[in-house]
């Protein structure tokens, strides 16, 4: 179930909170290889299946930046943001990928907000938050990706209430 926030005031207090699970999602051999003809990266690990099956996994594995893309896909299945006037990407810390993600695999987000904090004052005050997702493979203690994710906010202005 996604979380979601309407104000700053609730993102700020928000840190340390989990995000909880998205639905899985399986790992085929057509996602992988249309990641490998989008990035040129046609590695024989992920797109040949009989050498792949010899190979030091058993069978082809996701790119770990397809897994690490897949974030992309799981992030707004944790966390919502409304009422905003502009939402941005402003990019990733600590990635790693501990565990191959083998193709037939199925993978799931875990979210956790790891900070939030105020970035500028005023009208062009905005919120950015550290969200760490971690991709879990069905059946594996390990996850295949996590990565901290930072995004920005900025919330549209509320109007200011009239005196009478």
């Amino acid at each position: 179930m996604t979380t979601v926030f309407s104000n700053a005031d609730q993102l700020l207090a928000a840190t340390g909170r989990d995000l909880g699970v998205t639905d899985w999602i399986a790992v085929t051999q057509e996602r992988v290889n249309l990641f490998a003809d989008a990035t040129g990266d046609h590695q024989w690990i992920h797109v040949d299946p009989e050498r792949a099956r010899e190979g030091p996994f058993g069978g082809c594995i996701a790119h770990g930046y397809l897994t690490l893309a897949l974030v992309n896909l799981f992030l707004p299945q944790l966390i919502r943001v409304d009422n905003l006037s502009m939402g941005v990407n402003v990019g990733c810390d600590r990635v790693r990928f501990p565990s191959a993600v083998k193709v037939g695999a199925r993978i799931r987000g875990r979210g956790e907000i790891l900070r939030v904090e105020q970035i500028g004052e005023g009208a062009r005050a905005s919120i950015q938050s550290t969200v760490r997702v971690s991709i879990e493979i069905e059946g594996s203690e390990r996850p295949g990706c996590v990565v901290d994710t930072i995004s920005r906010y900025t919330f549209n202005s509320v109007p200011e209430r009239e005196t009478t």
